[in-house]
């Protein structure tokens, strides 16, 4: 972009997109572990154990 002179704004608009979708990515990513691997690993939770691994989940979208 900056090599076909688009402007300041243009650019800084487009690297906001970039972060965003990285972020989600990573969102994205941390949720499914949480959902298959983790929960794989440690075999079916308890009414405890799985409303604290609801918390969990609902926190690690705040990352």
């Amino acid at each position: 972009m900056l090599e076909q002179g688009r402007t300041c704004l243009d650019v800084a608009q487009q690297l906001q997109a970039v972060e965003k979708a990285i972020q989600q990515a990573k969102k994205a990513l941390i949720q499914d572990h949480l959902d298959h691997c983790l929960e794989d690993l440690v075999g079916p939770l308890g009414v405890g154990q799985s409303h604290s691994m609801d918390e969990f989940r609902e926190i690690t979208r705040y990352l």
